[in-house]
């Protein structure tokens, strides 16, 4: 667990950050970039370890120093995270080491997962997470001490972009003038999100997209999918183990976003407003997170859709009941109105992270399909 091979493809950049701790060159701030489901917090972790190990041999950590046990269970004295969080005063969860339980199980699990894979284990969907003022002083306090054991100590900010502004500018300070022998890796999916003299004072490492190849072989080795399956899955993943993954264990809710799709979309063609209406009340319902993943499936789906119409089979990346519906509703989304539904959808996704009133937000949306589905000749 948290070794340099169980991170899925990212070869050369496996030995690039191998030879720096080989050769003692080690940047202070290292910010891991790319798209969830890459692999930038299985990097951060397994460079981490690697930087933690006593005893290293043939590019990875020994597995058996009293540094690389505690690793094992996510114990280690010297090695710190933060995260973003939903503070709450009543459970009395206020600091990322509050979370250290549900956010060393998720890990354990998989170090494979996304933001709302996060906000789920917290059992705080509907709200909105951030990393506080407050965890900058609690960092401080804790990188001002000695190290435990070894030479370093290790602090792994997940998602860096969804600091605030207080404390973007309190870690900018430590970035600027680091503890001794302090080890910062940053792992962010938007890092044009962050402040630019934080990005200034870190080293960036862009991780790209997995290969299908790699996200294949990994599904049938660790999960002991079938190949003919397993290249299924890697393609419609898009470069993300997350995806693939997603795809195995969570059908269930694409099934329901699918579901959703086609409702809005037949009814919005049949100018059926009440159901319109009874459909914005239901997607209400689910939740913020899920709203913006159904806008974001919803976008998928007429991108999908208008790419059908070109009979470029290998240009698409859609399971068998989403090709059923797209086979008849291709001709409905062309060059007349496809860049305009994708607008009205992620508009309706910006407005739903400001908190609007999901039920306008959603019927709103519904009502605009009605003219936008008109232009298809």
């Amino acid at each position: 667990m948290f070794d340099f091979k169980t991170v899925i493809g990212q070869e050369a950049l496996k030995e690039k950050l191998r030879k720096e701790v080989d050769e003692g060159h080690i940047p202070h701030a290292q910010l891991f970039c790319g798209p969830a489901g890459v692999g930038k917090l299985p990097l951060a972790l397994a460079y981490a370890r690697y930087l933690c190990c006593t005893q290293r041999s043939d590019g990875e950590a020994c597995g058996h120093c009293q540094s690389c046990k505690q690793w094992e269970v996510l114990v280690h004295p010297d090695v710190h995270f933060m995260f973003p969080i939903v503070s709450s005063e009543k459970k009395k969860k206020t600091v990322c080491t509050d979370y250290l339980p549900e956010w060393r199980e998720l890990l354990l699990n998989s170090p494979y997962f996304t933001y709302s894979h996060w906000m789920e284990a917290m059992g705080a969907e509907n709200g909105q997470a951030i990393i506080y003022a407050k965890e900058s002083d609690e960092i401080t306090k804790v990188l001002n001490l000695k190290a435990v054991q070894g030479d370093y100590k290790v602090t792994i900010i997940w998602l860096p972009e969804k600091m605030h502004e207080a404390c973007a500018n309190k870690m900018l300070k430590l970035l600027e003038e680091p503890p001794a022998n302090t080890i910062f890796l940053l792992c962010s999916e938007e890092p044009d999100k962050i402040l630019p003299t934080i990005l200034s004072r870190t080293q960036r490492i862009n991780l790209p997209r997995l290969s299908e190849q790699e996200i294949a072989e990994a599904l049938q080795n660790r999960y002991g999918v079938q190949p003919i399956d397993s290249q299924t899955l890697a393609h419609l993943a898009g470069g993300s183990f997350v995806k693939a993954l997603d795809a195995i264990h969570l059908n269930e809710d694409n099934d329901r976003y699918l579901e959703l799709f086609i409702s809005l979309m037949r009814l919005a063609y049949a100018r059926k407003i009440r159901e319109m209406k009874a459909w914005s009340e239901e997607v209400a319902a689910l939740g913020r997170e899920r709203q913006k993943e159904l806008l974001a499936y919803c976008q998928r789906m007429i991108r999908e859709s208008f790419m059908a119409n070109f009979h470029q089979q290998e240009l698409n990346y859609m399971n068998r009941e989403e090709q059923q519906f797209t086979s008849r509703f291709s001709p409905f989304v062309n060059e007349k109105n496809a860049m305009d539904i994708m607008y009205e959808l992620s508009e309706a996704q910006v407005h739903v992270e400001q908190n609007v009133n999901a039920r306008m937000v959603f019927f709103d949306l519904a009502l605009k399909m009605i003219v936008l589905l008109i232009r298809n000749t």
